[in-house]
């Protein structure tokens, strides 16, 4: 899987937890919990659908360091590449 499908993959699961955003237009620099409206309960749900999606795991002490969409993209990348 390339770099490009996980984040496409990610937006996906990103629009169907909250479809409000699909109007917006996300890029791998938009600061999640600030650009968005995901808060930290919202992100939480979000990292372990992706978790679940791509079967892998992100610590939780990295989580707090995950702030752009591109961060979440590449701390998945990482893991399954």
């Amino acid at each position: 899987m390339t770099r490009q499908e996980v984040l496409e993959q990610t937006k996906t699961v990103i629009f169907d937890c909250f479809p409000d955003m699909r109007e917006l237009d996300i890029q791998e620099d938009t600061v999640i919990n600030t650009e968005t409206a995901i808060d930290s309960m919202g992100f939480v749900l979000v990292i372990c659908k992706l978790e679940a999606l791509f079967d892998v795991r992100i610590p939780e002490r990295q989580w707090k360091k995950l702030s752009t969409l591109g961060d979440v993209v590449d701390a998945i990348y990482k893991r399954i590449s």
